[in-house]
């Protein structure tokens, strides 16, 4: 089974970053019951957080319960949503959703490590995002996930400085996650921002289907200010590169691969990020198709912790 699920996930990967065609996927996966699911411990071998972005299709306080049976150590939480399509979900302040949120925290003890996504822009004034801030605290997370979709380099690094200022009475670190779509696309411009905008929670956030993608050295990410990394996502990626920058953000939004299944080198991009939490993101639009959202869960984190067993790590 776990070879035909990864010949699944890669011949699908493929199809996509060929096509670079966003086509909407319509789950029809039984619902799965928590007591249906019996699950052997794993023994994790860093905090491993299951990210929003990999259970979308369950609401946020279910995507805690999928975290906790799966065996995670933390979860993700979107306050925001990063597209216009996906659910919305009112979660900011004190909304029923949340607190079903802080009930399930409470009742399964997983902790948040992050929320997301805040969207540097160039309309952004940062103290309107103090109520995001507050209510991340609220949950207990310490870092933000922040996206640089603002051509203008110094009025992103000014607006960035401010929202780290408001940010840091509440215990929270934003972390800039390159992405090649993005005005901050690789980690050599995220680590030039950190050394200009040089607040204590500054960060930068390394997800390997981005560091792949774009043009990133493993220099980069040793070169970065000390105290620059937080935690990490992970995933994996097709061998064959989408042949165009809408098949770039396709395949990002719709067809990760699970750790360790696919063409990225993660034990050595590992060794470049050491000891740091793993945060999975690792979407697949075929897979909602046909396994549930705690069967997925469950499946990317034993192929995350045998890669890091691989690299050493147990």
């Amino acid at each position: 089974m776990t070879i035909a699920r990864r010949r699944f996930l890669t011949a699908s990967a493929l199809l996509a970053a060929g096509a670079g065609l966003a086509r909407t996927a319509q789950a029809k996966v039984q619902p799965v019951k928590l007591e249906d699911r019996k699950f052997e411990p794993l023994k994790l071998p860093r905090p491993i957080s299951l990210a929003a972005l990999t259970v979308l299709d369950v609401s946020p306080a279910n995507q805690v319960l999928c975290a906790a049976k799966a065996g995670y150590s933390h979860v993700g939480i979107r306050l925001v949503p990063a597209t216009p399509t996906e659910t919305q979900w009112d979660m900011i302040g004190d909304t029923p959703m949340i607190r079903e949120v802080e009930a399930n925290l409470r009742a399964t003890g997983v902790k948040v490590l992050d929320i997301e996504i805040l969207r540097v822009k160039p309309d952004t004034r940062a103290i309107n995002w103090k109520p995001f801030f507050e209510t991340g605290a609220r949950l207990g997370a310490s870092q933000v996930l922040v996206a640089g979709n603002d051509p203008d380099y110094n009025r992103f690094c000014d607006n960035f400085a401010e929202l780290c200022e408001i940010a840091h009475p509440y215990g929270l670190t934003l972390n800039v996650e390159p992405m090649p779509w993005c005005d901050i696309a690789t980690v050599k411009a995220a680590g030039d921002a950190m050394k200009r905008v040089n607040r204590p929670n500054a960060g930068v956030l390394v997800d390997p289907i981005h560091f792949f993608r774009a043009d990133n050295r493993y220099e980069d990410i040793d070169a970065l200010p000390p105290g620059s990394l937080h935690y990490c996502q992970m995933c994996d990626i097709t061998a064959e590169r989408p042949k165009d920058m809408d098949g770039i953000l396709y395949q990002a939004r719709n067809f990760r691969l699970s750790p360790g299944t696919g063409a990225a080198d993660l034990k050595t991009l590992l060794k470049h990020l050491p000891g740091l939490p793993i945060s999975i993101e690792a979407c697949n639009a075929e897979l909602a198709l046909t396994l549930s959202p705690l069967d997925r869960a469950r499946m990317y984190l034993e192929d995350m912790v045998a890669v890091l067993n691989a690299a050493g790590e147990h």
